[in-house]
Parts: C-alpha cells; structure tokens; sequence
C-alpha cells in the first residue's frame, strides 16, 4: 500500500463522516462537502492503485529479466 492509497482512504472516510454529520444537523453544504471529500478521496485511491500496479510490473519485468541472466 502507498502514500496516494492510505492518504485516498482517510479522505474518504473523512468524507462519510463530514456527509453523516451534516445529515445528523441538517446542513446541506456539510452534506455536499462530505461527498466532495469522498470524491477526491476515491480518486486519490485510484492514483495509488495504478501507480502500485506500475511498480509491480516493473518489478516483475526487472526480476523476469534477472531470472534470464
């Protein structure tokens, strides 16, 4: 797990609870802030998990190419 991964998942969750919270006291704009909040967290998430993909196929193409030595 990377930084881009942890960093999206705390957004996220941070996010939820803003929403909840602002359906628990009837405010709108905390609502729409919280799904904003979840938003940005999802994609920062997504970030994470090409760039974790990445990093394992280059780790996979570098220890193929080892193996063949």
């Amino acid at each position: 797990m990377n930084t881009n991964q942890v960093k999206g998942t705390a957004k996220d969750i941070a996010g939820k609870v803003q929403e909840s919270v602002g359906k628990a006291t009837g405010s709108v704009t905390q609502q729409v802030k919280g799904l904003a909040k979840q938003g940005e967290g999802k994609v920062q998430k997504g970030v994470g998990n090409v760039q974790e993909a990445a990093d394992d196929a280059a780790n996979d193409a570098a220890n193929e190419t080892n193996r063949r030595r």
